[in-house]
């Protein structure tokens, strides 16, 4: 490596000559020398050179050791010591001051050249990892969340300006404290286990004043050469606005849900009054059919539809004129055709509503058998909504347990005997099970 500026620090001068001309030799420049720590100093901030070659006894108020400490905590510049003094605790106080060289007096040109190449070398890959650990600090104190990194053992050896903010402590406050000791976190990598992975997820962050706020937050393991953890990152963000957020959803889907279920209601015992022989027949459906989905295992929300639907499923009635409704006789083929429409109707009504279930669907295919046997599309076993197939079996269970104007109620047996009979043929074989678990085990009543 040529052209390399060695600058000499030597109080006497006829070595100071001798290493001037052993630099020169070996094809490098000398841009200064002086005999005083002092003056190294001022000559390091003037010249800049690549490397310092550093007399440890010198003239002056201090000495070589002092002065290669200032010169490398302001400037950087790597020192090689010179001296004859080899004694334990000048080594051991040159060590603190973490030269980049050691040569005994005397030493010959290919010594010096040597250590003046690696001097060099270790210098430049110190000056690139500083380098890149400040373009990685930056790019961690610009990022939007906040960081928090670790050593192996827990303790903090880094905070951005977003972590400071969120927990109210400054890195200077925290450096080498367990983090454990001001902030909550989700699992941490096991740095025992063979794959130690990110873990992710909310948790809780404890700021200085006292108070908790959620958080979002993952960490990752920093793995060495030899895949070891030596420490973890930790980011977490503030999401007391997305908390706040989806509390107000959630509110306003409620408000939603209670509202639909007020108007169903309301849908329903409009019904109801038109057909005063039929009265309470939807609701007393409704609770079946969610009996036997709940039952069935149906997760709440799918329940929720069923209910829905259950308490509307004869909502196509409205148009079916009164004096059919009510009755007393057996109904004629027309009148019966009549009556058959209201499945096609309830879909018309509700077709266009955006309903969070099927409702629609559910209310038109409520009279479809599994054999084709039913009404009005002659839909078959899995082109039947399971929803549609439930409120079927409550339907006729509670149509047969029910009077009528045109005939007296057969009752509960021979409606539990009907579906049974219709059981895998008419009727879904578990929906069947299922109610028929509810009579007969589970003591089912309507009212």
């Amino acid at each position: 490596m040529k052209n390399l500026q060695i600058a000499v620090v030597e109080d006497e001068s006829l070595v100071a000559k001798d290493i001037v001309n052993m630099v020169r030799g070996l094809g490098y420049s000398v841009p200064a020398v002086v005999s005083t720590g002092e003056d190294a100093i001022l000559i390091a901030e003037k010249t800049r050179p690549d490397i310092i070659l550093m007399d440890i006894v010198l003239k002056g108020r201090i000495d070589g050791i002092e002065a290669a400490h200032r010169i490398w905590e302001t400037l950087s510049i790597p020192v090689v010591y010179l001296t004859a003094f080899a004694d334990e605790a000048t080594l051991q106080r040159a060590k603190v001051t973490e030269p980049f060289g050691y040569i005994l007096k005397p030493f010959d040109e290919r010594e010096l050249q040597t250590t003046i190449e690696m001097a060099f070398y270790k210098a430049q890959m110190e000056k690139k990892l500083r380098e890149r650990e400040q373009w990685l600090t930056t790019i961690l104190r610009s990022i939007g969340d906040g960081v928090i990194v670790t050593d192996a053992d827990g303790r903090v050896t880094f905070m951005n300006g977003v972590a400071e903010r969120l927990t109210g402590w400054s890195q200077a406050e925290v450096l080498q404290r367990s983090l454990d000791g001001f902030i909550q976190i989700p699992i941490a990598p096991d740095p025992a286990s063979d794959a130690p992975e990110t873990a992710a997820g909310e948790g809780v962050l404890t700021m200085r004043d006292g108070i908790s706020i959620p958080i979002e937050q993952s960490v990752s393991p920093i793995f060495g050469e030899k895949k070891d953890v030596f420490g973890s990152v930790y980011i977490f963000r503030d999401i007391r606005s997305r908390k706040k957020a989806e509390d107000e959803l959630r509110q306003s889907y409620l408000r939603h849900q209670k509202a639909l279920a007020g108007t169903i209601q309301a849908i329903g015992l409009t019904i109801e009054m038109r057909d005063p022989y039929t009265a309470g027949h939807q609701r007393r459906v409704s609770k079946l059919s969610c009996a036997i989905a709940e039952e069935m295992g149906l997760d709440p929300a799918r329940i929720e539809g069923v209910r829905m639907a259950g308490d509307i499923h004869d909502i196509g009635k409205i148009y079916v004129p009164a004096e059919i409704l009510s009755k007393p006789g057996r109904l004629s083929d027309i009148e019966m055709s009549i009556i058959r429409t209201h499945p096609q109707v309830g879909y018309d009504i509700l077709k266009n509503i955006e309903f969070p279930w099927p409702i629609s669907q559910i209310i038109y295919q409520h009279h479809e058998r599994l054999d084709g046997s039913g009404y009005p599309n002659r839909l078959k076993a899995e082109a039947i909504l399971l929803e549609a197939r439930i409120i079927s079996v409550a339907d006729v269970v509670e149509a047969m347990s029910s009077h009528r104007p045109y005939r007296p109620a057969p009752g509960i047996e021979k409606a539990l005997e009907e579906i049974q009979r219709g059981r895998g043929v008419q009727y879904d074989r578990e929906v069947v099970d299922h109610c028929l678990r509810l009579f007969l085990e589970k003591k089912f009543v309507f009212e």
